[in-house]
């Protein structure tokens, strides 16, 4: 008797990992653009260390909250499919059937044999083969708002508190620097985990997030050197 081996895909790891590359990757960013922002508009580094302890509670209550909301709105959609689903399945479950095979013939199975796998597939999970099959909806890719937001918050906050460290230990002469290129280099080596973990090239994506995080920095150093010197 043949074994079946059971295979574990890179896309069974989207629903937490984007949260989680999203959150520390603002966390990182967001907080080091606010902290060299106040510190080039201030002599004093205590302000600069105040303004991003702030910013990383309200990055992460704001990102568990906008994330909570966002999945929700589409775990709320899948559900409202899901029942729409489940009363076409009760109320004409031929046309449900033949549906589904159409669905095959389109990929290229032959009309026949389409059926008879719509007929089985139905007998076993029909509203299971329909959501997978016509609505796009799997186990990998469902929405879990409260895993979001949880990922998202826990990330944040380790992410933010990376430049809040380097606040910490840079002497104030230095604090721009060693915050602006540490907060890049950390950066950097989380385009390559995030790429690493989803299983594409590291070279774009931490190219990518590195430029951003680089304009975002600079724009804010800019913005609080204005501002510091009208004010």
């Amino acid at each position: 008797m043949r074994t079946i081996h059971k295979e574990n895909h890179l896309i069974q790891r989207i629903g937490w990992l984007r949260a989680a590359v999203l959150g520390a990757n603002d966390g990182i960013i967001s907080t080091a653009s606010l902290i060299l922002g106040v510190a080039s508009a201030s002599s004093a580094g205590s302000e600069a260390l105040v303004a991003g302890v702030a910013g990383l509670v309200a990055g992460a209550m704001s990102m568990a909250a906008g994330e909570y909301v966002s999945v929700s709105s589409q775990f709320d959609t899948e559900h409202a499919d899901l029942a729409r689903e489940t009363s076409e399945l009760a109320s004409d479950p031929e046309h449900e059937e033949e549906e589904l095979a159409q669905i095959y013939t389109a990929r290229g199975v032959q009309i026949g044999l389409a059926r008879q796998v719509a007929r089985q597939l139905m007998t076993k999970d029909a509203l299971g083969a329909h959501a997978r099959d016509e609505l796009g909806i799997s186990e990998a890719t469902t929405a879990r708002p409260v895993q979001a937001a949880m990922a998202s918050a826990a990330t944040f906050t380790v992410g933010a508190a990376a430049p809040l460290i380097l606040t910490m230990l840079s002497p104030r002469a230095l604090l721009l620097p060693v915050v602006a290129v540490g907060s890049l280099l950390l950066l950097a080596l989380l385009g390559m985990l995030g790429a690493r973990a989803g299983g594409a090239g590291i070279l774009r994506p931490t190219i990518r997030v590195t430029f951003w995080g680089a304009l975002a920095m600079a724009l804010t150093i800019g913005i609080g050197a204005l501002f510091g010197k009208v004010v």
